[in-house]
This record gives C-alpha cells, sequence and structure tokens, in this order.
C-alpha cells in the first residue's frame, strides 16, 4: 500500500496563530478525506529560540479532543529519534522524508491520520 504524505507549510504568508491553526485543521481534515496517511506540518520554531506561537499553537491544538477524530499520533521533530520506530512501524514511508525534513527538526510535527 501507498503511504500518501503531505507537507504542509503553515509559515507561509506569515499568518498569525489563528489562521494558521485554521489552515492546519483544514489541511489535516481534507487530507484525511483524500486518504493520506500522514502529515508533515512544518512551523518554524520562533526566532527567538524559544519555540514560537505557531508551533506553541500547533502543539496545544493537536492535543485538543476536537482532533482525536483525525490524529493518530503525533511527533514533533524533536522527538522523532524517541518516537521514530512507533512512527515508521505505522507508516513506513516517512523514512523517505527522515533525513530531509524531519530528523530532530524542531520546527517541524509529525502528525498520522486515522
Amino acid at each position: 500500500m501507498d503511504d500518501k504524505i503531505k507537507t504542509m507549510n503553515l509559515e507561509d504568508g506569515y499568518p498569525s496563530s489563528d489562521e494558521a491553526i485554521r489552515k492546519m485543521t483544514d489541511g489535516i481534515t481534507s487530507s484525511r478525506q483524500q486518504g493520506y496517511k500522514a502529515v508533515l506540518l512544518i512551523h518554524g520554531y520562533g526566532s527567538m529560540g524559544q519555540g514560537g506561537a505557531i508551533r506553541t499553537a500547533v502543539s496545544c491544538k493537536l492535543k485538543d479532543r476536537s482532533m482525536c477524530g483525525l490524529v493518530r499520533a503525533v511527533c514533533p521533530g524533536e522527538e522523532w529519534n524517541i518516537k521514530k520506530r512507533q512512527m515508521l512501524d505505522l507508516c513506513p514511508r516517512l523514512k523517505d522524508y527522515e533525513r530531509e525534513i524531519i530528523l530532530s527538526d524542531r520546527g517541524v510535527t509529525v502528525v498520522l491520520l486515522k
């Protein structure tokens, strides 16, 4: 089976946190409907090195109950080495994105869809 993976750049156009969350939520919903297995969210880490507003908002929204029907598993880039085996077991094609996009990048979050 071909595991389709979508990449979404939530920073594109310098949106507010609220706009980025709307884009993320709409993108995750439509990706699931279109049969995608995973979404790579590019949200950046923030210019002050403490985690930006979009990154923080993404993390909070993905933990929200409203996402439980869509999201199977979440892995921030900095936790990739810890959760790698679990994520690859569920979506082996993530291996293709590991070096280029995911590996230990605090500005990326991997979302596996139900």
